[in-house]
């Protein structure tokens, strides 16, 4: 089990997301927030879930001392479509235009996270398959102006009304599309403790 697998060890979640601190805290674990604060560039021929392993790799650099007991737990997601990723949108028009994008389609949502300890380095992603159903302009636009999705990649949260109205089909991780894929972390875990 592992909670007692934790008992001896120290972990350290390298994110601000409230969705990602939220899951944890629902899985029982104790944890301290330390985010990691670094460059998330990345070399221009990385693709798809290349991209987000290596600023999952990226994030669990920063960390360049830890204890025995120490183990941290980086992540990165991004939303991509039709070989375009999309990040977090910067205006409301931006924003319309990416749930647009969107209606009536089927794109994939990937998360890479990296456990690291000082002796130990695993990383590993999930990828989940998204379908909108088609949505109309009014929708879209009484979910930016409600809900003000400007901080999520992808302009939306599958966790609010959008998700409630629009998804039609989810194939994977339901939790990923949130922001941290939950079983497949708490499994990679147990295998890293042991």
């Amino acid at each position: 089990m592992l909670h007692k697998l934790l008992e001896e060890k120290k972990l350290i979640l390298a994110s601000n997301s409230p969705r990602r601190k939220h899951f944890l805290t629902d899985l029982g674990l104790t944890f301290e927030v330390q985010p990691s604060n670094v460059d998330e560039s990345y070399p221009e021929n990385l693709l798809h879930a290349q991209i987000t392993d290596y600023i999952a790799k990226v994030k669990a650099d920063f960390f360049t001392d830890l204890d025995e007991n120490e183990i941290v737990i980086t992540s990165d997601t991004l939303v991509w479509n039709n070989g375009i990723i999309l990040g977090k949108p910067e205006n409301k028009t931006q924003t319309f235009d990416i749930i647009k994008s969107l209606s009536n389609k089927t794109h994939e949502v990937i998360s890479s996270v990296c456990l690291k300890s000082k002796t130990k380095i695993k990383i590993f992603n999930a990828i989940t398959f998204v379908t909108f159903t088609e949505l109309t302009d009014e929708e879209i636009l009484y979910y930016i102006e409600n809900f003000k999705p400007f901080d999520k990649a992808g302009a939306y949260g599958i966790q609010e009304w959008i998700g409630l109205i629009g998804i039609k089909e989810i194939k994977g991780s339901y939790t990923n599309v949130v922001g941290l894929p939950m079983e497949k972390l708490y499994h990679e875990l147990l295998d890293f403790l042991q």
